[in-house]
């Protein structure tokens, strides 16, 4: 039995011509509550867990069935549609860190994600379908979401 950066683990006595190792803590996140309702994918019931990340519903018969979700209230849709994928929309999420960022609600279809505000508007430079609120020194100027183009205009001229 050895100690590493994950835990204790079982290793091979024939290190380093075996490498195989086996975890002795699985770390899944332990139960804090049952809630009586069916998982979406097996029709297990779904618990309430604490994991390394905070609080998370996931599925009683984890490992075999993966399905997790957020306890937190359901990400506020914009009226913003993804210029990406032209199906989504943008919706308002957090980073593991606490951080705000805007990113389209067909994930992992759409992988479209802006760390700023995204505006309604197109670009006068080359007509990409959506700007982002960008605080400078000089106020809030609008600023293409495309990263190819990044270009500046201001908020007068919206389209």
């Amino acid at each position: 039995m050895r100690f590493g950066k994950h835990g204790p683990f079982l290793g091979c006595s024939h290190y380093p011509e075996c490498d195989y190792i086996q975890p002795l803590k699985q770390n899944d996140g332990h139960i804090v509550k049952l809630l009586g309702v069916p998982c979406p994918k097996c029709q297990q019931e779904l618990v309430l867990r604490q994991g390394r990340f905070g609080m998370f519903i996931g599925c009683s018969s984890y490992p075999q069935c993966d399905y997790i979700s957020s306890p937190e209230k359901p990400a506020e849709k914009t009226h913003i549609a993804c210029p990406e994928c032209k199906t989504g929309h943008l919706v308002e999420r957090k980073s593991r860190y606490g951080k705000l960022f805007y990113a389209c609600d067909q994930y992992p279809r759409c992988r479209f994600a802006v760390n700023n505000k995204p505006v309604i508007g197109e670009c006068q430079s080359c007509h990409y379908p959506l700007l982002i609120e960008k605080k400078l020194a000089a106020g809030v100027k609008l600023q293409c979401a495309n990263r190819h183009c990044q270009a500046y205009q201001d908020s007068t001229d919206i389209k």
